[in-house]
């Protein structure tokens, strides 16, 4: 066999066991990920708990805190996202509404200082 070819065998076979190895043996499983690492459908489902969560005590502090937990981009940007998202794919009025809510109180309200990540 000439060396060019057992090279090129024996490169194929590392690859196949590596992938193997990566996505049978030992796939990755995320665990306690944080929110800003989200796709957009959960993203906005994770806003959308926020606005729910609001709704029901209008604590608009705690909302921002987790809002800013999805990025460095105004709690505002987050809702309008989501918002977007959520019209785009037929979310229910009622959520909307809810969305709508934290939208409107996170526009009236003073802005506050940024919530910095460690």
């Amino acid at each position: 066999m000439k060396p060019i070819v057992r090279v090129l065998v024996v490169l194929l076979l590392g690859v196949t066991l590596g992938l193997l190895y990566g996505w049978l043996i030992q796939p990755v499983h995320y665990v306690d990920t944080a929110p800003g690492s989200l796709r957009a459908d959960y993203r906005t489902d994770y806003v959308l708990m926020v606005a729910q969560a609001y709704s029901s005590g209008q604590d608009l502090q705690t909302a921002q805190v987790r809002l800013a937990s999805l990025g460095p981009e105004p709690a505002s940007d987050h809702v309008t996202q989501a918002l977007t998202y959520a019209v785009d794919h037929g979310f229910s009025r009622y959520d909307l509404d809810t969305l709508n809510q934290l939208a409107i109180a996170l526009r009236q309200a003073a802005p506050t200082a940024e919530i910095q990540s460690p």
